[in-house]
């Protein structure tokens, strides 16, 4: 489908927007502060205007990054943070009770240097709080004028409709790309019906569909892939042949690998919006140059043949992972 605009909360936002979390952690050596500043100032130059970031990144570092560099520019994007997952020294819980979404909610506004985030999403789902107390606490917030709306995240359709029920759900954030199909199993189709805007982060498959790892698979001793079986031994192997192929559709249409990456998760629905990250200048130039490039129908066809929950081989977490995870799965 022809692709334009897109809106988060009524807000119009670019369909490609930057996911912050490279630049404080998961994937290797994040970069230095003055080289994440010059690449948030950059990404405002070349029109993203959809910022999403977490508590959890770097233990606060994300949040202050952004506070620190952008807060003359604060009306030039829209802000998406998360609380939900709460890390004491050693210890990590999920934590969704209203007063712990409150504290976290004023040292999130104190490190962005901001009086409203416009966006504010559960990270996780509290299995030990009912969502509908949790969301209570959050519209108490929104009515105060201190988030603009509410977000979910890693959360399954069951839950994003009870959540409804008690306020908008602006947004639902969850990976998707052509490796990670599980939001098609429900929770696209509920995003469209309650006018809830989907943002796909890991559009690009963590890396994997825009050569972000070798053919080897060698990942670094801090990298969080490591943990995450389609990415290791005998899976990766399979997972690269796949990619191979993909890789060699992209030079024939004429784009990078990560930019026919990104124009399928948007091919996907026009209540969808992307969060690809990066720490990388010439990927973040890369991954919104192309942003208004319509896939043609055929070469869709050709790659939900090609990559789908059925030829990609292992999970998407190991099983203590994906315990905490309220997304629904394939059998």
């Amino acid at each position: 489908m022809p692709i334009a605009s897109r809106s988060i909360s009524g807000r119009t936002v670019n369909p490609v927007g930057l996911g912050c979390m490279s630049l404080s952690w998961a994937y290797g050596t994040p970069p230095s502060d003055e080289d994440g500043a010059r690449l948030l100032n950059r990404a405002l130059e070349l029109g993203y205007n959809h910022l999403d970031t977490a508590r959890i990144y770097g233990l606060g570092h994300n949040e202050t990054l952004i506070g620190q560099t952008l807060a003359d520019r604060r009306d030039q994007f829209f802000l998406a943070s998360k609380t939900g997952i709460i890390v004491d020294g050693d210890k990590r819980r999920i934590d969704c009770r209203p007063e712990t979404i409150r504290a976290a909610l004023e040292t999130s506004l104190d490190l962005l240097k901001t009086d409203r985030i416009d966006l504010y999403y559960l990270h996780r789902r509290d299995f030990t709080v009912p969502i509908e107390e949790s969301v209570g606490a959050l519209a108490d917030l929104v009515r105060e004028g201190k988030i603009g709306a509410i977000g979910l995240s890693e959360m399954s359709a069951e839950t994003l409709r009870a959540a409804h029920a008690v306020h908008p759900i602006a947004a639902m954030q969850t990976e998707y790309s052509l490796m990670t199909r599980n939001p098609e199993i429900a929770v696209l189709e509920a995003c469209r019906e309650l006018g809830t805007t989907f943002v796909a982060f890991s559009p690009v498959a963590r890396g994997a569909l825009a050569n972000g790892i070798g053919s080897d698979g060698e990942l670094g001793e801090k990298d969080l892939r490591r943990n995450m079986p389609r990415f290791t031994g005998d899976n990766w192997r399979a997972n690269r042949v796949l990619i191979d192929k993909f890789n060699a559709v992209a030079a024939r249409e004429g784009v990078t690998p990560a930019q026919l990456s990104l124009a399928w998760v948007l091919a996907q629905g026009d209540h969808i919006v992307t969060i690809p990250g990066t720490a990388n200048i010439a990927h973040l130039e890369e991954n919104i140059a192309r942003w208004d490039w319509e896939l043609p129908i055929a070469v869709e066809r050709e790659l939900n043949d090609l990559i789908n929950h059925e030829t990609v081989t292992g999970p998407r977490y190991a099983p203590a992972m994906q315990r905490t995870i309220d997304t629904e799965v394939f059998a």
